[in-house]
């Protein structure tokens, strides 16, 4: 499909969504309009409060934290789960020891461990970067771990014939394999890393987003929560399409 007209549907979609939006806010034709507004804003007011937080200002140092969080909290999440599903996935050994262990990690609400972290390292920034790496590290791991499973044996058995050693396997063979792998779980993570910032900063911060949302939460400000919604949107859809940007420029000798 044609990229011009593909941006054109999406936009049209989201178009869509806000005639919808503001037609049941704003008119009877959905109900009360004063009732479905109280539960879900006006998509006017939370335009105009979103450029009023960065008109005044006030926004920035919210959305600093929140960045510094999430960004720390994908790249150490990211690395750890690269390395480890590299590592288990060339030693079985080592998988079938640790398997139980780390599905019974994995299967752990992420929200009960929030009070644990806030607990271990304090209200500050590192609380909420571990919540985020553990929602980040095994999304990443898993793909990784299956990434390298799945290398052609054909493939690998044709480079070592030809005399490749374990250290040109990983950067010729496995690597390229399991670079796919890596981008779709780096595409999940990042909403993840956010995630974590998020809920960490909502169950206990003096700053961030997630303090903003949950600041107004308390005091039934329904267009400061939508308000903060669409800026953690909008700052998951940008990192997203600069790391689709890194894909296809690492990616490019698949074709399309």
């Amino acid at each position: 499909m044609n990229r011009s007209l593909l941006l054109l549907l999406q936009i049209l979609v989201a178009l869509v969504i806000l005639v919808l939006w503001h037609l049941a806010t704003n008119t009877g034709l959905f109900g009360n309009p004063k009732t479905i507004s109280f539960f879900f804003a006006d998509p006017l007011k939370v335009a105009l409060r979103v450029i009023q937080w960065f008109t005044s200002g006030s926004i920035w140092y919210h959305l600093w934290i929140t960045l510094s969080e999430s960004i720390l909290a994908f790249l150490l999440g990211a690395f750890g789960g690269i390395v480890f599903g590299f590592w288990f996935a060339r030693r079985p050994l080592v998988a079938a020891v640790f398997d139980p262990y780390v599905k019974a990690a994995n299967a752990l609400p992420r929200v009960v461990l929030a009070p644990i972290f806030a607990l271990w390292f304090g209200l500050g920034i590192w609380s909420k970067v571990a919540l985020g790496i553990t929602l980040v590290f095994f999304i990443v791991f898993f793909n990784v771990y299956q990434g390298v499973k799945e290398v052609s044996q054909p493939v690998l058995s044709n480079a070592r014939m030809l005399g490749m050693n374990e250290r040109q396997l990983l950067r010729h063979v496995y690597l390229p394999s399991a670079l796919s792998w890596v981008f779709s779980s780096l595409h999940t993570s990042v909403g993840f890393a956010v995630v974590g910032a998020v809920v960490g900063e909502y169950l206990g911060s003096a700053a961030g987003l997630g303090y903003l949302i949950q600041q107004a939460e308390g005091v039934f400000d329904v267009t400061g929560v939508f308000a903060g919604m669409v800026v953690l949107t909008a700052f998951v859809l940008l990192v997203d399409w600069v790391m689709t940007m890194v894909e296809r420029r690492l990616l490019a000798w698949r074709g399309q």
